[in-house]
């Protein structure tokens, strides 16, 4: 009785649109006083969260992507891989999705990478006679490769909540992020082809060299990155500090960034910041509230009870995380979600990693789901379009999701390959 009035609860705050931080964390507030815990626990667990030094990652990302956000990064980085590809069949969608990819290996951020190669690739793709609602599925869902390729911000918060490794978890999220990189560029490559869609006419090496050249900076901090973090050079906080150097370096000596747009950089990623914390903050209070009502543990009794398979469990998460996903956004599905579900998935023996990046994946679908999905809105603001043409748009990307939680399902090594053998 004590989960579904904590459920109501919470559900009712939200319908009157209580920020989502301050209904967790009034009603985790509520709890422990109406279950006669001393209400001392909500400031100390929120001091307790906000001391975490992997936390310091997320507003280091987050200036760094919109660093280069601002500086116009995306514009040369979507042009140096459109000379390449642009010829293919669906050249400029492919070249759209290869965007997202690199540029989520920068930011870690899905909503920074959907509004930095939405903003170039929207017009130019509209302009060549592309659909406008699968032009804009593909931003949108090209822009959640941003969770999943790593760096990734919720993966930083799942390993905060969890205690697991980051490193662990970034590793595992590349096998599964090049797989649905694949599949969204054979499902644009399949549509151009049967769409009658005409190809672009092959760049000559000139060009190509010219474009790839004020590209190669962006590119190169993406491996600075990745390699730095893999290799074991830098911790991922160490990793966001040392790109937001080399973003502000690289932009500010190319001549791509003014002081003005620098403090747009600043207050966006401070705005978002405070946004985060807040949720986290909120959530670790509702978080400790429920565990003193032994609800986590009585939600995973109720799941082993009643579901004695993975399939099974699996099955009941996904459906559960996308029903909360049209409530919730990414960071508060992660926090909220992981203590309630992840004592389930160890006592039925699914790796805690392996388990990350399958509840991650579900958060990348709930991006793009209405009516609370980020990336819908990041692209209808840039397109100047209706929503419900975006949500019609992202429909077979969403469906390509799906397929790569069965893959993952079925083959565990797509995650889990890389972390263990390194």
């Amino acid at each position: 009785m004590t989960i579904v009035l904590t459920l109501a609860a919470l559900f009712a705050l939200l319908l009157i649109r209580v920020p989502v931080a301050f209904a967790l964390g009034g009603l985790g507030l509520a709890m422990l006083i109406f279950g006669g815990f001393s209400p001392l626990m909500a400031p100390q667990a929120i001091l307790s969260t906000l001391d975490g030094f992997i936390l310091l990652a997320v507003p280091l990302f987050l200036l760094m992507s919109n660093t280069l956000l601002r500086a116009g990064a995306g514009n040369d980085l979507f042009a140096a891989v459109s000379a390449w590809v642009g010829h293919w069949p669906g050249g400029l969608a492919v070249a759209t999705i290869l965007s997202c990819g690199v540029f989520a290996a920068i930011s870690g951020s899905s909503v920074a990478t959907a509004a930095t190669i939405g903003t170039v690739a929207i017009p130019e793709m509209v302009n060549r006679g592309y659909n406008k609602r699968f032009v804009y599925g593909l931003l949108a869902a090209g822009g959640t490769l941003g969770i999943l390729i790593p760096p990734s911000i919720p993966m930083i918060i799942y390993g905060f909540v969890t205690e697991e490794s980051v490193i662990a978890l970034f590793l595992a999220g590349v096998g599964p992020g090049l797989a649905l990189l694949v599949l969204f560029i054979a499902f644009s490559m399949i549509y151009a082809r049967f769409g009658g869609q005409e190809r672009e006419a092959k760049r000559d090496w000139a060009e190509r060299k010219r474009a790839s050249l004020k590209a190669l900076p962006s590119v190169i901090l993406a491996v600075l990155i990745i390699s730095g973090i893999y290799s074991g050079a830098f911790t991922p906080t160490e990793a966001a500090a040392i790109g937001f150097a080399a973003a502000l370096v690289i932009t500010v000596a190319m001549r791509m960034l003014t002081w003005e747009k620098f403090k747009l950089a600043i207050f966006d990623s401070m705005a978002t910041t405070v946004a985060i914390i807040l949720i986290i903050a909120g959530a670790k209070v509702f978080g400790k509230a429920i565990t003193l009502y032994r609800i986590p543990q009585d939600i995973s009794v109720m799941i082993s009870q009643g579901v004695d398979t993975q399939l099974g469990f699996i099955l009941v998460v996904t459906v559960v995380l996308l029903i909360m996903g049209l409530v919730f956004e990414a960071l508060s599905m992660v926090l909220i979600m992981t203590p309630v579900l992840l004592p389930a998935a160890l006592s039925l023996g699914l790796d805690p990693v392996w388990f990350g990046v399958y509840m991650v994946i579900m958060v990348e679908c709930a991006l793009i789901t209405p009516p609370v999905g980020l990336n819908l809105y990041v692209i209808q603001s840039v397109a100047k379009t209706r929503l419900g043409e975006v949500s019609r748009g992202v429909l077979p990307f969403l469906m390509l999701m799906f397929v790569t939680a069965a893959i993952l399902y079925v083959w565990h090594d797509l995650a889990l390959y890389i972390p263990f053998k390194m």
